[in-house]
């Protein structure tokens, strides 16, 4: 695990996220690529938890989510 991870972290992976977020797949990438009208800098970024996998710290989506504007 990368030694920016608090060890007591929870890590989401892309199947939670997207129960947490009710975004898709391509949503959710969207937020995350400077190209893409959907990007959001403020979006948490993926961790590397191996080779080819990646998760989420469920305490950074916790935060994003509370600094949404209410509807």
């Amino acid at each position: 695990m990368s030694s920016d991870i608090p060890p007591t972290a929870r890590i989401l992976r892309l199947t939670q996220v997207r129960e947490r977020l009710g975004l898709s797949r391509s949503t959710i990438y969207d937020r995350l690529n400077n190209r893409s009208p959907r990007y959001d800098a403020s979006f948490p970024k993926p961790v590397k938890i191996g080779i080819s996998a990646v998760g989420w710290i469920e305490s950074s989506l916790n935060e994003w989510i509370g600094n949404r504007p209410s509807c």
